[in-house]
């Protein structure tokens, strides 16, 4: 009997390859739980030759609130740029923004600092935080309507991220904290204290389990990116994308 992770996964290796979207409706039943779908993350970026090291450098992590199952995703660190980022000769499928707080750990992180991590103390394992913009794309057809697992198999549909400058991180009022999102020549569109979570520090806890569920160490200056504030916004090949956070600063990229 084929294996149905292998069988996944190697339907995306061939998408990233080819640089074309593949069909996700034969798969839809093939996987049944989150672990497969981590599986897949895994041997997609091993086929792939991503990540050097025991733990990526680059993750992101979230969900639509607090009371639901937050999923992570290891980022290809040649999909995350420096803002101002030029993507404009990058291959993308769909070109759906998300603005973002992203977090950086100051110091590294065991299993066992990673089971005994409140919510409450999540904030002590950061240093920094800097403003982000997850380019989400998809490697299947059915792009928007994709099974949840293949959807989380695929990387959770990341495209790209683009980085803005670091700054300490401090504690904020996150209910009162405002962004705008500027997209080619449309209007900017405002949004305040919108984050699912309510707090981006929130589910730091959760996502160092699941990186360090293996044994392995998380290391210091690793990068989590944490969650759309203005839902999913449409964009162009050829848009400028401009978030901005008052008081955390700006990140910029070109489609």
């Amino acid at each position: 009997m084929p294996d149905p992770v292998q069988t996944v996964a190697d339907a995306l290796i061939s998408a990233w390859r080819e640089q074309r979207p593949v069909d996700a409706a034969p798969l839809e039943s093939l996987l049944t739980e989150a672990d497969q779908a981590y599986a897949v993350q895994d041997r997609v970026a091993h086929a792939l030759g991503w990540f050097g090291d025991p733990v990526p450098r680059h993750w992101k992590s979230g969900g639509p609130s607090r009371s639901a199952v937050l999923t992570h995703a290891p980022l290809p660190p040649e999909r995350v740029w420096a803002s101002p980022a030029d993507e404009h000769n990058e291959h993308f499928n769909l070109r759906l923004i998300e603005a973002e707080v992203a977090l950086r750990l100051a110091r590294d992180v065991t299993p066992a600092d990673a089971q005994a991590l409140s919510h409450e103390a999540a904030s002590s394992v950061v240093d920094a935080m800097t403003v982000s913009i997850e380019v989400v794309d998809s490697r299947w057809k059915q792009a928007r309507s994709a099974g949840a697992l293949l959807k989380l198999a695929d990387l959770q549909s990341h495209g790209a991220l683009s980085l803005g400058e670091w700054k300490p991180f401090v504690a904020r009022d996150w209910a009162k904290q405002t962004c705008s999102v500027t997209i080619g020549g449309q209007p900017a569109q405002s949004f305040q204290g919108t984050h699912s979570l309510a707090d981006p520090a929130w589910l730091l806890p959760l996502w160092l389990r699941h990186v360090t569920r293996k044994g392995e160490t998380v290391p210091r200056g690793t990068v989590v990116t944490t969650g759309t504030w203005c839902g999913l916004l449409e964009a162009r090949k050829g848009d400028r994308v401009r978030a901005v956070f008052e008081g955390i600063g700006q990140a910029e990229v070109q489609l």
